[in-house]
């Protein structure tokens, strides 16, 4: 008995040698492109280290490359040349351009399928998951940091120029009653905007429920052109235009720009995305608050819903099974209720999922951190015809458009009606281009 023993272990030991001298099965790697720097940065860093450490077989390795237009721009580049990213971070507006790119995309139903990984779309968030979705109902992309416009406030401004931090403005009007009690105790920027396409006419427009753009804000097909020059819409940026010129809404530049001077402090309110909540907890030296978008009472119907922005995970064409496989896995551990509900807690995103809007509810986030469920019931709430999303081709250049317009409006060289009037005619432009390029 004491041989066979020795015989088992001789040959146990054999084998273990064998295997310390056999190369260990190598880690499939796979590339993360992304738009997130700074705390945002830093929990994409986070995401990923967390899917690393979770197992053995693969490797998501992040990298930053610049502002979403940037990414945007240098991943058509990389496919081109064949060397695009196994996974891409899209900004929204860039949606209906990667829906187009046939051959140069794989929908996320497909990857899940073809790795063996269980996929139910019905898991997710209708208002997220829907905009993401094709007609024929395959779900295209995988939601990732998905936002929506919030209205920001310096609780400590307010006390200081005599207003209720508990009762924000809920209304535009009273937006200008407020700005102007901030500026008459000192500050030199009441209220300013990042996103300025997003949050005052995309999500403006979608919160009062009038169309931004027809056939359904380019839901219903690709002859969708811009709605921009309603009376609302004119009212809306002349009294702007008017703020601007009192000193009472300051300009700060293009995309998040605005966001570094809300939280320094340096304004006291802003209009921006619901994420900028991770910043305003770590890094300012006031007490901030979030409330819902302001609108205007004599709109009937208003407010209804704002509508999604941030971003999707696009997994890339031309990769190999076993890379497909790697990034199934990354989806499914983004997609775990935990690790959603984590990410929503830590950065103000809206939850993907309904079980991790369900954990951070049952947790007590919410009351413990009063505003930040303001984003989940401005997306929950009843969509329309008009309020679903805004689904554009060429969106990226129609946005640029709008902020050279806009810009000159706020300097005063056009009127608010001139200058939508002028990008409306730009933008139709670039959407009949979309539409003769991608028509058959």
């Amino acid at each position: 008995m004491q041989t066979k023993f020795k015989h088992l272990a001789s040959a146990l030991a054999a084998a273990a040698a064998l295997a310390a001298t056999m190369p260990a099965q190598a880690q499939v790697e796979i590339q993360w492109w992304h738009s997130m720097s700074g705390q945002l940065g830093e929990w994409v860093n986070g995401l990923a280290k967390g899917f690393n450490d979770s197992q053995k077989d693969y490797k998501v390795t992040p990298v930053f490359k610049g502002t979403y237009p940037e990414s945007f721009a240098a991943a058509i580049a990389a496919f081109r040349a064949g060397n695009a990213p196994h996974v891409l971070q899209v900004f929204e507006v860039g949606t209906a351009s990667m829906m187009a790119a046939k051959g140069a995309i794989v929908p996320v139903n497909e990857v899940m399928k073809t790795a063996g990984v269980k996929f139910d779309s019905s898991v997710y968030v209708p208002a997220v998951s829907g905009y993401y979705t094709a007609p024929n109902g395959q779900m295209l992309s995988l939601p990732f940091n998905s936002s929506t416009t919030v209205f920001h406030y310096n609780r400590d401004a307010f006390k200081a120029a005599g207003l209720d931090p508990d009762k924000p403005p809920k209304t535009w009007p009273e937006v200008v009653g407020a700005a102007a009690r901030l500026k008459a105790s000192g500050h030199k920027c009441p209220f300013t905007t990042s996103w300025q396409s997003w949050t005052q006419l995309e999500s403006f427009s979608a919160w009062h429920n009038v169309e931004f753009a027809t056939l359904r804000n380019g839901f219903n097909g690709l002859g969708t052109r811009l709605a921009i020059t309603t009376p609302l819409h004119v009212r809306h940026i002349e009294n702007l235009a008017n703020m601007s010129q009192q000193g009472l809404f300051v300009y700060k530049g293009r995309n998040n720009s605005a966001d570094a001077t809300f939280v320094s402090g340096e304004c006291a309110m802003t209009t921006g995305s619901s994420a900028l909540y991770g910043a305003v907890k770590r890094q300012t030296k006031f007490q901030g608050g979030i409330s819902t978008l302001p609108y205007y009472p004599d709109v009937p119907g208003a407010p209804q819903n704002t509508v999604i922005g941030g971003a999707s995970l696009w997994a890339m064409a031309g990769k190999k099974p076993e890379e497909y496989k790697a990034v199934a896995a990354f989806y499914k551990y983004l997609s775990d209720p935990d690790v959603q509900a984590k990410s929503h807690q830590d950065t103000g995103y809206i939850p993907i999922t309904s079980a991790s809007f369900q954990i951070t509810e049952k947790s007590g986030f919410y009351k413990a951190n009063p505003g930040t469920d303001v984003s989940v019931t401005q997306m929950i709430r009843k969509t329309t015809d008009k309020s679903r999303g805004i689904r554009l081709g060429n969106f990226v250049q129609i946005r640029t458009i709008l902020d050279e317009e806009l810009e000159q409006v706020w300097g005063g060289k056009k009127s608010a009606k001139q200058g939508l009037e002028d990008a409306k005619k730009r933008g139709d432009a670039e959407l009949e281009k979309f539409e003769k390029a991608n028509k058959g």
